[in-house]
């Protein structure tokens, strides 16, 4: 497993931006109907490793589904950038590898994931 480090991220152009250490060989590219059309990269981090360091009033939000993730986008450019969950009990924050700024998402392998069977 490779070492978790920081990024950062941004939306395109540039009201919501944060910080997150994470480690890039376990993401992941889900088929559901909405990672799937937005062309999402995900990688996963406990919440206290992620940090909004402004846009928390430039950011919208959309739930569906189960309206268990909420999926976070810049209300002005339209990026998601990350979104909130919970897996078994605990905090997580999804980041969209894709809006970090310092990660050439192609040099990713990310695993596929079949969310669209969920």
């Amino acid at each position: 497993m490779a070492a978790a480090t920081k990024h950062a991220g941004s939306c395109q152009c540039g009201r919501v931006k944060f910080e997150a250490v994470l480690a890039l060989d376990s993401c992941i590219e889900c088929n559901c109907s909405h990672c799937y059309r937005k062309g999402l990269i995900l990688a996963f981090v406990p919440a206290a490793d992620f940090k909004l360091l402004q846009g928390g009033d430039a950011r919208s939000e959309h739930l569906f589904n189960k309206h268990e993730i909420r999926h976070q986008f810049c209300a002005s450019c339209g990026v998601q950038t990350f979104s909130y969950g919970q897996k078994q009990g605990a905090s997580l924050v999804a980041v969209n590898v894709r809006a970090l700024e310092d990660v050439e998402p192609w040099s990713v392998t990310p695993k596929r994931v079949d969310g669209r069977s969920f």
